[in-house]
């Protein structure tokens, strides 16, 4: 069986950067599993992955704007403390749900504090980076009806609602 839309894939990866550090990796737990086509991995990694089988091994590196996308100044705000009412103490690193620009919500990231300013940053840690996946297919199944239904995988390595 070959990785294709709609089909439950298990891979195990190890995720690093331009300068060799390693960001995330499956190493010692379970292998990632995600329904192909759906959107649930970066398109660069999702695309990579198409037409592999079981046992295939892939070292891909991948541009931002298949990854993350690339940093958006824009994203990137400097708020008063009292946007944040009802928190007691802020933090660098602490996250929010926050309205983006579009009208939809997006998270946050607090990433600096002076005095009553907090600096906010709405890219996703990753954005601007070029990343190197070194990944091995360890699964591929049809994906059940209610995963197809609710664009995701169900149970082990999967989401669970």
């Amino acid at each position: 069986m070959q990785i294709a839309a709609n089909k439950a894939v298990s891979i195990e990866y190890t995720l690093t950067n331009d300068a060799g550090e390693t960001l995330d990796t499956s190493a010692g737990g379970e292998p990632l599993v995600y329904l192909h086509g759906a959107g649930n991995i970066i398109p660069g990694l999702e695309q990579a992955l198409a037409g592999k089988q079981v046992g295939d091994e892939l070292k891909v590196t991948i541009d931002p704007e298949n990854a993350y996308g690339e940093f958006s100044a824009e994203l990137v705000a400097v708020l008063g403390r009292n946007m944040f009412e009802g928190v007691d103490e802020l933090e660098v690193g602490m996250q929010f749900h926050a309205s983006a620009p579009d009208g939809g919500m997006q998270i946050v990231t607090i990433t600096a504090l002076d005095g009553d300013e907090v600096t906010v940053d709405g890219n996703h840690p990753l954005a601007g980076q070029r990343l190197t996946f070194e990944v091995k297919v360890a699964d591929i199944r049809d994906a059940t009806e209610d995963e197809l239904a609710h664009g995701h995988i169900h149970g082990e390595g999967g989401v669970h609602h």
